[in-house]
């Protein structure tokens, strides 16, 4: 890739100039080089804004970007930062959406009254400000507007939404831990090979899809044996 000048790095990532002018005077771009008065950028600046955005996306403040990103070296080539992007990229990436009640009906598959609607609210898919309705999980929309009509006690729903929320994240903190020790710090400790990289950068890409289907049919197992064991068994067996 050609140096850019800072219009077209910003082209590339999507940006204003004037926020790559801001990322890289908080330190988040190492300086560019000069060709007389102008600062030329690399691969390795446009690596870092994608980088940027990703933790952006994770809901990451600028603060914590910040702090992270002081742990990578100035001189980390594209390719380890195109890695660190593969790890820490969203494993259900969506925006939250605004919509206006006749798009959310019509989303929903179904007509959301305001019984349906605080419903949602308690599950913690929409939030809303006044008419305003803002889905946070576009992707959970029906299957919460499925859950909220349900002929079901609302302390029921938001307790079992809370036990899978508390349970998915102590699963996936252990997922990461596990994940970090015996193939992320071994990898940096032989000090980051190029041909390692691309083979991680492969299975980080394979093990999210993989990872959530084996957590759905390990938690279908779990549903099934927890079934069978609440049924009483006959005497002597």
């Amino acid at each position: 890739m050609a140096d850019m000048t800072v219009d077209e790095l910003a082209a590339r990532a999507g940006m204003t100039v004037r926020t790559v002018r801001f990322y890289a005077g908080r330190g988040l771009l190492p300086p560019p080089r000069l060709r007389g008065r102008t600062g030329l950028y690399g691969p390795e600046h446009l690596a870092r804004l994608e980088l940027v955005r990703e933790l952006q996306s994770l809901g990451l403040t600028l603060a914590a970007i910040e702090k992270h990103l002081e742990r990578i070296p100035p001189d980390a080539p594209p390719e380890d930062l195109a890695l660190q992007r593969a790890l820490l990229s969203p494993w259900a990436p969506e925006e939250p959406e605004d919509l206006d009640r006749h798009e959310l009906d019509r989303r929903a598959g179904r007509h959301l009254d305001e019984e349906a609607l605080r419903r949602l609210e308690a599950l913690g898919v929409v939030e809303r400000d006044g008419d305003a309705v803002r889905v946070i999980s576009p992707a959970l929309l029906g299957v919460g507007a499925e859950l909220a009509g349900l002929a079901m006690p609302l302390e029921t729903l938001v307790a079992a939404h809370e036990a899978v929320d508390r349970h998915t994240t102590a699963l996936a903190a252990e997922l990461q831990r596990v994940f970090q020790d015996t193939v992320v710090r071994p990898y940096r400790e032989r000090g980051r090979p190029p041909e390692e990289r691309d083979r991680l950068l492969e299975l980080a890409t394979k093990l999210k899809p993989l990872m959530i289907q084996s957590l759905v049919t390990s938690f279908q197992r779990a549903v099934d044996r927890t079934l069978r064991d609440s049924v009483p068994r006959a005497p002597g067996r």
